[in-house]
């Protein structure tokens, strides 16, 4: 997703906003079917998309995606959730040659296998967020330091009990590109914590009828459209009444039991 206008009321501008997905290219004379990867890829970026399409801001500087960079990631995370739900999968996933919609087994699997290997897929992600806190702890005297940087990992993974060979972490301090290079320092934990709050608003949406036009606009008006110009914390207990709770990501993950 790309801004390439954003929406100030000072200055009078609508947003102007593009996404762009790589796909395969199809064989000559096919359409181009995208993958469940690939779809929940369009998904994700279109909430971006629409963070920056419904802003209602003053200042262009706060608007859509211009907010901290732990919340940045909650607006596409919570539209991947509607893939499957059954009034937009009825819309889209429909056969390109019949036009028969994806079969009811096949909608029962992919819910069936939604918490397959979570338990590693969490463990190496929390071990990898660690690491970036652990590096960006130190002190300015500590940093400076000739530092091992194998045994200084291994440290950190055993002092919260992630020292497991069997689950390595998602990256190694030396090609973590996230944190050193790519402007997630100290914040690539923002990728669960936006999950968290995620879980918690489609939560709030079950809870509330689902997917009705009050509820998506409740949900534009107090999150999307405020963008950076409100605490992002300030601006979800207003949508949701009270601040997050974990236990709806813990189920999604099939980690409450």
């Amino acid at each position: 997703m790309n801004s390439i206008v954003t929406q100030s009321a000072l200055r009078g501008t609508a947003p102007v906003v593009v996404n762009n997905l790589n796909v395969n290219k199809p064989a000559p004379g096919t359409p181009t079917l995208l993958t469940l990867d690939e779809v929940t890829t369009l998904f994700h970026e279109f909430g971006h998309a629409l963070h920056g399409l419904f802003a209602t801001v003053t200042y262009p500087h706060f608007a859509g995606t211009a907010v901290h960079r732990d919340f940045v990631e909650f607006p596409s995370q919570v539209n991947e959730m509607w893939i499957l739900w059954p009034e937009i999968l009825s819309n889209y996933a429909r056969h390109h040659v019949t036009g028969e919609p994806l079969p009811a087994d096949v909608v029962e699997r992919l819910h069936a296998s939604e918490a397959f290997n979570q338990g590693f897929a969490t463990s190496e992600y929390l071990a990898a967020s660690w690491i970036d806190q652990a590096w960006h702890g130190l002190s300015a005297d500590e940093a400076s330091a000739d530092i091992d940087v194998a045994a200084f990992e291994a440290k950190a993974l055993a002092d919260i009990g992630l020292d497991n060979p069997a689950v390595p972490t998602r990256y190694a301090s030396t090609y973590f590109a996230h944190v050193f290079s790519g402007g997630y320092s100290a914040g690539y934990y923002s990728y669960i914590w936006s999950e968290v709050l995620d879980a918690d608003t489609v939560e709030w949406f079950r809870e509330n009828g689902g997917l009705t036009r009050a509820n998506g606009d409740r949900f534009r008006q107090r999150l999307l459209g405020v963008g950076g110009s409100t605490d992002p914390l300030a601006a979800y207990r207003d949508f949701r009444g009270r601040d997050a709770e974990i236990q709806p990501l813990l189920e999604r993950r099939g980690l409450a039991g």
